[in-house]
């Protein structure tokens, strides 16, 4: 009969989508489960007999200033919220006056945005390092922030959003003697939560998750972030891997917990986008 669904093909495609479930889920639950087995049952069981806090005490009480987990963590926290809230606020403003704000050579500047997207962004690894280098902000919290300050794609995000604002608003704003400041926080900020929630979500994730750049401006252990300590470190653990799991989960949750936060302003900011 035309119109009825092929109950093989609803069967195929149930059964396709929930191996898809699992092989994303699957490693996430593996890794907590890992992290909370004892040291002995570590990558020999998929699921522990028992289930223990030992690599998390570990890695909070006893790993001690050689194996400064608790100090990256703060390190991971500190680097990610400033470099988001950097790029959050420059990437708005710059966004505001790209799209909003008429001007000589606009169309130019965003051009240069355009094409700067372009190109990957690790061929500005080297020089980038070499100035940070000759700056002294060598083995700084600086140099692991003031090179990520600008985001030329969070930008790029903004500039679409506000150009969908109404222009006729912001004019009138203007005649009634509002400055541009005033502008961006009575109207702007309001309207653009949606996707300040998205591009705060992704620059996070993205931050968060840095390893490249970090590694290569950071030495020295008191000032290196999670991830660059558990890459570092990985491979003293091996004989007993429970720690370094206990680690990835701790590297994971943040991001999960950001995303439950703003799960409803995200999937508003995503329509946006995708529109």
């Amino acid at each position: 009969m035309v119109g009825r669904a092929n109950p093989l093909g609803r069967i195929f495609v149930a059964l396709f989508l929930f191996i898809g479930v699992v092989a994303a889920v699957f490693p996430f639950v593996y890794l907590i489960l890992q992290s909370l087995a004892p040291w002995d049952q570590v990558d020999t069981r998929v699921i522990p007999s028992s289930l223990t806090l030992r690599s998390y005490t570990w890695l909070f009480f006893d790993a001690g200033a050689r194996d400064p987990w608790v100090r990256a963590l703060f390190n991971s926290f500190f680097v990610t919220v400033v470099s988001v809230l950097l790029m959050v606020v420059s990437a708005g403003l710059v966004g505001y006056a790209l799209s909003l704000i008429p001007f000589r050579g606009r169309s130019l500047i965003n051009n240069a945005i355009l094409f700067h997207m372009f190109f990957p962004a690790i061929i500005l690894l080297v020089p980038t390092f070499l100035i940070v280098r000759y700056a002294g902000l060598y083995n700084t919290y600086g140099g692991m922030i003031i090179p990520t300050a600008m985001s030329v794609w969070a930008i790029f995000m903004y500039s679409s959003f506000f150009r969908s604002v109404s222009a006729e608003m912001i004019e009138a704003a203007r005649i009634d003697g509002a400055s541009e400041l005033a502008i961006v926080f009575r109207i702007i900020v309001p309207v653009s939560l949606p996707i300040t929630a998205v591009i705060t979500l992704f620059l996070f994730m993205d931050r968060w998750g840095q390893l490249l750049w970090d590694l290569m401006v950071v030495s020295d252990r008191s000032k290196m972030t999670l991830s660059v300590l558990l890459a570092s470190l990985s491979g003293s653990y091996a004989p007993y891997p429970g720690p370094i799991y206990a680690a990835s989960t701790l590297l994971t949750l943040p991001v999960l917990i950001v995303f439950w936060f703003f799960r409803k302003s995200f999937t508003a900011g995503i329509s946006f986008v995708f529109r």
